[in-house]
């Protein structure tokens, strides 16, 4: 298995393939989604994850249903799409992308003909193929915008999975560590495992092996001790979603993280696309956060290792103030404290 031929997400013929991360590393498959609810299902099991790789495959949802049904008349279309909107929207609340992309999908839909559905259902498969081009190349503009803030030689940690396989390809936090790569720099990436879903240890792991990047796995409670010990010259994580403040929601641990980044004087960079900052929530305070099931934390897979009736929290994000990010990187540059300024700059405001 190669992670640069992996194709995270591919549409062929009214027909939405995702590589299942579930099963990754030991098995490299593809589920093939039909309909919205099978995508919604998808997102929200998990077979697809990251707030790009999510947007996009709300969007191909939504196109999936549009295709499937451009046969129907023009109120049956319109209904059952409403329907397709409303499954795909509920299936995960924290990343924003899923949102943003709906949001252009819908506005899609309410510009075409009402009374031709196979027109609005190409529309609409256009519309889902251009948010998934976009991203691609959003996600090289910022590898290339955050390389410039890797020094030669860096050993970079990085939490979660935040690369190819969270994106349409190259990834956002991943992405930079790439185009450092390929500007010819010497690196080597820490990842830290993220329990409970070992996203870590399974996926950024796994890319980084698979293009020959230097890689070190650790647990989550390692990162203080490498920190500490001189071991790491960089934190760079992704993000579901950022506040107008620049306070950010990423997978949970990212604000330990950035305590400890902030304690031992390294630089603490969150690299994410436009369409993950939210600016009609002022700060953290209002990002939802995702509450998953207690058997993500009491075991994994087949194993179970907590004992029956043990209460569980398993919040799946946690929100960084944006005191604590060094910076923002983005496809239009890099966001520098104070972080809401500077957001509004970028967004031409």
């Amino acid at each position: 298995m190669d992670a640069r031929g992996v194709e995270t997400l591919r549409f062929t013929d009214g027909v939405l393939e995702l590589v299942d991360q579930r099963l990754l590393p030991q098995t490299l498959r593809y589920v093939a989604c039909r309909s919205a609810g099978e995508v919604a299902a998808a997102i929200r099991d998990m077979v697809v994850r990251g707030a790009p790789a999510i947007g996009c495959a709300a969007a191909f949802g939504v196109a999936v249903d549009a295709l499937r049904l451009a046969n129907e008349d023009a109120t049956s279309f319109a209904a059952k799409l409403e329907t397709a909107f409303a499954a795909l929207h509920a299936s995960r609340p924290t990343a924003v992308n899923l949102f943003w992309a709906l949001d252009r999908m819908r506005a899609v839909w309410h510009e075409a003909p009402a009374d031709d559905p196979r027109e609005t259902a190409r529309r609409l498969a256009a519309e889902a193929d251009r948010v998934f081009r976009e991203d691609l190349e959003v996600n090289r503009a910022i590898g290339r915008n955050g390389e410039a803030l890797i020094a030669d030689g860096a050993r970079v940690m990085t939490h979660c999975n935040a690369g190819a396989l969270a994106t349409a390809g190259h990834g956002t936090a991943l992405g930079v560590v790439r185009s450092a790569r390929d500007a010819g720099k010497r690196l080597s990436v820490i990842a830290n495992e993220t329990r409970p879903y070992l996203q870590g240890a399974r996926l950024t792991a796994w890319e980084m092996v698979q293009e020959a990047i230097p890689v070190t796995l650790i647990t989550d409670n390692m990162a203080g001790h490498m920190m500490r010990t001189g071991r790491v010259d960089v934190v760079i994580v992704g993000a579901d979603r950022i506040a107008a403040n620049g306070d950010t929601a990423n997978k949970i641990g990212t604000y330990a993280l950035a305590v400890l980044a902030a304690r031992h004087g390294l630089p603490f960079y969150v690299a994410a696309p436009l369409s993950t900052i939210d600016r009609a929530i002022a700060d953290g305070s209002g990002i939802p956060i995702e509450e998953r099931d207690p058997s993500e934390v009491t075991g994994f897979r087949d194993l179970r290792w907590a004992p029956e009736g043990v209460a569980v929290a398993n919040p799946a994000f946690d929100v960084t103030p944006a005191e604590l990010v060094t910076a923002i990187i983005t496809e239009k540059g890099v966001a520098r404290p104070p972080l809401g300024d500077a957001i509004s700059r970028l967004f031409g405001a």
